[in-house]
């Protein structure tokens, strides 16, 4: 089912695995020119656009682009108590990794009189889009929200495609149990708004008048978080720059690096949870053990028939993206890894702690055979808003950190700016912008003072 990659007994350098690792084809830069019209629709039409863009993507014309309070908590009270256990103690793991990341101010008294002190200050407003074309992710929720409720973001706005097929009474708005989530968490403005309309939403914003008079509408956010399609990743990259984004997400990645000890079954079992999400989803083992990558084969054999999502499964284990590469042993397996840099990667070796503590690129680490990728995507507590594409080589998850900004605040006194002034204007000649030196010596009458 899955091709092979042999690289034993060959010198692996970083350039070459990369040319050599599967990567699913994801092109943006093409569906930029389909996205960019219907940005500029958006731009100019605003509702009337965001309602004729849902007839036409979604099947069904909003009545209501923002959500009513009472069908946001209509739908908390249907939600299956089983679901909502479950989602209350996601939240409540959620909370307890991302409390721990929020950062403090720091001063530091660089002299007698001059201090540098760095705030960390949420962005004001902030977009965070949940898809709800193939799944409904209400997992996405509480992954974009809960970081940004942490970060203290004053001002949070989620949209998600209207649905066509909806639970009865919810028809047109998004789907009911993402609503619930949403009102699980406090959210109450929310809008039945998808694809890259939504992201331009963010950006632009909107203005209508209701049928009592009063204007209405969504206010522009300065950043925009959340997975999508290639059109919602289109969007952001359109975008950036009149917003901020978390990342250009491409389809979802899973790569596991196992040894002879690791239980096959347990392998294909992962491999198969990640290449349901998407045809295009990879899925990459890398082993030492030809054993093992034949009994993982078998396993799949038996488990992809099986799944509900057998089609799906079947293309995205048989595509270019996903493989099976051998290497000589656990060392060049982490080369491997870390030249792959996967979005989500499992350690199941032995003495995996060690081994994923010498991984340096991915999105999250699974350590050992009782994390898998499944449970950061719900239970966890770490975030499954992950970098793709090989980004983890340089990118981050989804955190706290994603909605503050660092803020130096310098405060200097006379003393302290008169000792280093003599410096300042030296580095200001330098660089041939005198100007920059004046404005020091213009605060001790023209001249460049003595240190004190």
């Amino acid at each position: 089912m899955m091709s092979r990659l042999d690289l034993r007994g060959r010198t692996l350098h970083v350039r070459d695995l990369r040319h050599a690792l599967p990567r699913a084809e994801f092109d943006v830069e093409a569906a930029l020119e389909q996205v960019r019209p219907i940005v500029a629709d958006v731009r100019h039409r605003g509702a009337d656009a965001l309602r004729d863009l849902g007839e036409r993507f979604d099947g069904v014309r909003p009545t209501h682009l923002r959500v009513p309070a009472q069908v946001l908590q209509a739908a908390l009270d249907a939600l299956d108590p089983d679901l909502r256990a479950a989602l209350e103690e996601s939240i409540r793991r959620a909370r307890l990794v991302h409390a721990d990341q929020r950062r403090t101010d720091t001063t530091t008294q660089v002299v007698d009189g001059g201090t540098v002190t760095e705030r960390w200050v949420p962005v004001d407003r902030v977009g965070l889009y949940v898809p709800g074309g193939r799944a409904v992710y209400p997992s996405s929720v509480v992954m974009n929200v809960v970081p940004a409720q942490l970060a203290e973001v004053p001002s949070l706005v989620v949209a998600s495609p209207p649905q066509k097929e909806n639970l009865a009474g919810f028809e047109g708005y998004p789907n009911a149990t993402i609503l619930a989530t949403c009102a699980l968490l406090g959210v109450d403005e929310v809008y039945a708004v998808g694809g890259a309309q939504a992201v331009a939403m963010f950006a632009y914003g909107y203005t209508e008048t209701a049928e009592d008079g009063t204007e209405i509408g969504c206010e522009p956010a300065v950043l925009v978080t959340g997975p999508g399609n290639i059109f919602v990743t289109a969007a952001k990259r359109l975008l950036m720059g009149l917003i901020g984004i978390d990342s250009e997400a491409g389809p979802t990645e899973i790569a596991v690096l196992a040894d002879d000890s690791a239980d096959p079954e347990h392998v294909a079992a992962d491999l198969v949870s990640q290449a349901e999400h998407d045809p295009l989803a990879a899925s990459v083992l890398v082993t030492d053990s030809e054993a093992l990558a034949d009994a993982v084969e078998q396993a799949l054999a038996r488990r992809v028939p099986a799944t509900k999502h057998s089609e799906r499964v079947t293309e995205a284990l048989t595509g270019t993206q996903s493989r099976i590469v051998l290497v000589d042993d656990v060392d060049a397996g982490l080369q491997v890894v870390n030249a792959y840099a996967a979005e989500h990667l499992e350690i199941q070796t032995r003495d995996a702690s060690a081994v994923a503590g010498r991984v340096r690129n991915g999105g999250a680490v699974f350590v050992g055979p009782h994390a898998p990728v499944s449970l950061g995507d719900y239970c966890a507590g770490s975030n499954h808003v992950l970098p793709t594409a090989g980004c983890a080589c340089h990118s981050s998850g989804l955190s706290v950190q994603s909605f503050l900004r660092g803020i130096h605040v310098v405060a200097y006194d006379e003393a302290a700016l008169r000792d280093v002034a003599h410096h300042v204007v030296t580095l200001a000649q330098a660089e041939d912008l005198p100007a920059h030196g004046e404005a020091v010596t213009a605060r001790f009458g023209d001249r460049v003072p003595d240190p004190a």
